[in-house]
């Protein structure tokens, strides 16, 4: 599989701290398994009606660089955007990747990685949003089941 997210040259060097998910060693093994499970339902209820297959990382920066935190431990850090809301990404042993950077397109080259303020999931703009905490739950549940019956 061909990559472009943020990060993804060096990403390989983060490898799994937490093995809950067989296979997902990698933030490039995570990548390909929420590739085929990153839906509607796991996007951000804002930007739903956009979401579409060809721009799947759309509305899923939170709960997946909080699900890629369970996994490879780190930090999750976010920048601010344009419409007053935040984009979540990672930061592990120094490697700093942003698995749903794709969603902006070219204006991904413009996203600042560097001081920027970490983020804890229990605030009251992650997972103290009970819609948050839940669509974070499905796309853990989907990445379990991923592969099943």
């Amino acid at each position: 599989m061909e990559y472009n997210f943020y990060g993804w040259q060096a990403a390989d060097k983060v490898k799994a701290v937490n093995h809950i998910y067989p296979g997902i060693e990698t933030p490039m093994d995570l990548y390909d398994a929420l590739s085929a499970i990153w839906c509607a339902d796991t996007c951000a209820p804002r930007m739903r009606s956009e979401w579409t297959e060809d721009n799947k990382t759309l509305g899923q920066c939170s709960i997946t660089a909080f699900l890629a935190q369970d996994i490879f431990g780190g930090e999750v850090y976010a920048m601010p955007t344009d419409n007053g809301g935040v984009h979540c990404y990672n930061v592990i042993d120094g490697c700093t990747f942003d698995l749903t950077s794709e969603q902006f397109g070219e204006r991904a080259k413009e996203l600042c990685y560097e001081g920027n303020e970490r983020q804890e999931r229990e605030t009251p703009g992650h997972f103290g949003k009970e819609e948050k905490r839940r669509r974070y739950e499905y796309l853990k549940e989907r990445l379990q089941s991923r592969g099943k019956g």
